[in-house]
Parts: structure tokens; sequence; C-alpha cells
């Protein structure tokens, strides 16, 4: 064995980066740390948004299977710009604010697809638990997602046919990496 003086100094460099770089190349983890949610009840092109985001998502950007998105929003932050209709919507009649305050998700799976990747999971909202999928791109720190879903899967009956009942939901997260 060679004593570590005769090793050439190019090479004793190359491994002291090699070390050093170890720790920065390591994944970081990666938060959520807020949320804008959005979204248009085609039938009526009625648009809004809901808030009060909690998040307990732990996301690994470079291993996305070994993600998990968790999180809730609560439902008395519900706004659609017509304080009636928001009043009315939280009312027992449709998302019962006061017997389930908070819409919950909680990932299933997460995998890469072609212009992205995919989230999918369960929604609970209004105490009924449905799958459900979101689509998901990244731009810089922020995930950019889309789904759809039917309110009257969840008890929510605005209109009498299913398809009468389709929401459109815009979500955009900003991530926070924690080295």
């Amino acid at each position: 064995m060679l004593p570590i003086s005769s090793i050439p100094m190019k090479l004793s460099f190359f491994f002291l980066l090699l070390l050093l770089g170890f720790p920065q190349t390591a994944s970081a983890q990666t938060q959520i740390k807020s949320a804008e949610i959005s979204f248009v009840f085609v039938s009526k092109g009625v648009e809004g948004s809901i808030s009060g985001f909690n998040s307990s998502s732990s996301l690994d950007l470079n291993a996305l299977s070994a993600s998990q998105f968790k999180g809730s929003v609560d439902v008395e932050t519900l706004k659609t710009g017509n304080f009636l209709r928001d009043w009315s919507l939280k009312s027992r009649k449709y998302f019962d604010g006061d017997e389930y305050p908070k819409i919950h998700f909680i990932s299933t799976s997460v995998f890469e697809t072609d212009t992205g990747f995919e989230v999918q999971g369960t929604l609970t909202l209004k105490g009924k638990q449905n799958p459900i999928s979101f689509s998901f791109v990244r731009e810089g720190n922020r995930l950019l997602g889309t789904t759809t879903l039917f309110s009257s899967d969840y008890g929510i009956n605005i209109k009498k046919k299913r398809e009468d009942n389709r929401v459109d939901v815009q979500l955009e997260l900003q991530l926070a990496i924690i080295p």
C-alpha cells in the first residue's frame, strides 16, 4: 500500500472535493409552505377559492414515489365573490361547514408522467371519501396542479345530474427547499 504522501496532489484534491461535495448532492427535503386553491363550478360558471391550507406533506422531487401529499383546507374560507352564496354553500344543505369544517386529502401514490407528475389519493369532503387524481407540473419553486371532481359524489347536489355538478380545481403550491 502506498503512503498518502505518494498520492499525486491532483488526485488528493479530487477526493477532497468529492467528500466535501457529497452533502450538497444529497436530496433536500421539500415542503409545501402555502397554497392557492381556486375552482370553477362549470355548469353555473361560478368561480371561487378556498384557503386555510395546512400541510404535513413530505416531498422528494428527485424520488417522487417516496413522496406523500397530505393536507387540508377550511370550509369556512370558501369564497365565490357573493356573500349570500358563500353563506349558503357553507350551510348544512351543501358543505355543512359546522359538522365538517375541513376538506382533507392524503395521497396513495405519486409518480412521474410525460409532462410532470401525478398524485393519486383520497379526498374527504363532507364526510365522504372518494379517490381523486391531481396532475402537476413544476415551475421553479411552484407546483401547478389540476383536477376535476363532481360535487354530487360528496353529497353536494347543486344540480340534479352528476355531469352538471362538475368542478374544475386548480392548485398553486409554493415550495420551500429545506437543506
